[in-house]
């Protein structure tokens, strides 16, 4: 009997995280999508361009979605194989329960909760850092590619002085070397942790930080080889979503312009329900060179915002509501 009254509190706790889970995913939606500033009015650019010759750009940009986050589900695969092999299909899952999880948790560090759903108990820390290797090959390939997008953004279209260009750039690339030099000799982190006063209390957490001491040169550039396509893959939705909402920029600009907004979103440390007004903000700075619209140019920010998170959100609140959230803390019923 004792069994049996256990299993049904972990039920009902079960069943209440996932209805917390729920009322978070409809806050969202309910603060960012519906009860957004000039939520008609973006819903009105949308009904006004669906029907034009462009949707196909939508089309494009949404069939897109799944095989950017198939990337991501591959680089996390490889970081993770060697101490937890898995099956695309069952990364893929913890992947998208990741991006749900973080669109209502500061900074995004839901997303490593979501993903250790997946991961058996005495792996978890380890697949959390894991998954930091492989946000950290991702902000090595947005900083170098938006340095570059930012120097030609403002060499061509704003007013700067080409000496400050020169010191930003030069700062820049050393940031970017000193960068590359922490990712390809991550494992110093291991004896550089071990000197940290008082990390003795999280002896727990630091056994785990030698898998970064497996991890070879040859997978660390595979990371970043993966992030650099799903950059370019990501700023070909981007480039999409412009032309269905009839913002017309050279191709080169576009480039350097998305590079630039990518950059600049990066440095914004804000989860995706509190930073889509900074991101509003910028996407109208910069697009602004090329087009008056203010509803079309949010309304291509926003819409991408939609097919990359909101959606993923929703995949992944099925695979979560379909599974045990308890099973990885070691309650298997």
């Amino acid at each position: 009997m004792p069994a049996f009254f256990q299993s049904l509190k972990n039920s009902k706790l079960n069943f209440l995280i996932k209805a917390v889970v729920v009322a978070m995913l409809a806050w969202v939606i309910e603060r960012q999508v519906a009860g957004r500033d000039h939520a008609d009015e973006l819903w009105h650019v949308f009904v006004q361009n669906i029907t034009g010759k462009d949707i196909w750009w939508l089309s494009l940009a949404i069939l897109l979605m799944p095989f950017n986050w198939a990337l991501e589900t591959q680089k996390w695969r490889q970081l993770t194989r060697e101490f937890e092999p898995t099956s695309f299909w069952k990364a893929y899952r913890a992947i998208f329960a990741g991006v749900l999880f973080s669109v209502f948790t500061p900074n995004r560090v839901g997303e490593y909760g979501g993903r250790i759903l997946w991961v058996s108990r005495e792996n978890q820390w380890k697949a959390v850092i894991a998954t930091m290797v492989g946000s950290f090959s991702q902000l090595l390939v947005i900083i170098t590619l938006g340095l570059a997008g930012l120097l030609f953004f403002a060499y061509r279209f704003v007013v700067t002085d080409f000496f400050v260009l020169q010191i930003v750039g030069f700062l820049g690339v050393v940031l970017i070397l000193l960068l590359l030099f922490i990712f390809y000799n991550i494992d110093l982190c291991v004896p550089l942790a071990k000197r940290i006063p008082g990390i003795r209390y999280a002896k727990p957490l630091l056994k785990h930080l030698v898998i970064l001491t497996h991890y070879s040169s040859s997978e660390l550039s595979q990371a970043i080889f993966i992030a650099l396509i799903r950059y370019l893959l990501y700023t070909a939705q981007y480039f999409c979503m412009l032309q269905f909402f009839d913002i017309e920029t050279s191709f080169s600009a576009s480039l350097a312009c998305i590079a630039t907004i990518f950059l600049l979103q990066t440095s914004v440390p804000l989860p995706p329900v509190m930073g889509m007004f900074a991101r509003g903000e910028v996407a109208l700075y910069v697009w602004g060179f090329f087009s008056r619209d203010e509803m079309s140019i949010l309304a291509s920010s926003f819409g991408l915002w939609i097919i990359n998170v909101i959606v993923p959100a929703f995949i992944g609140l099925i695979f979560v509501v379909s599974t045990n959230l308890l099973k990885p803390f070691g309650y298997e019923k």
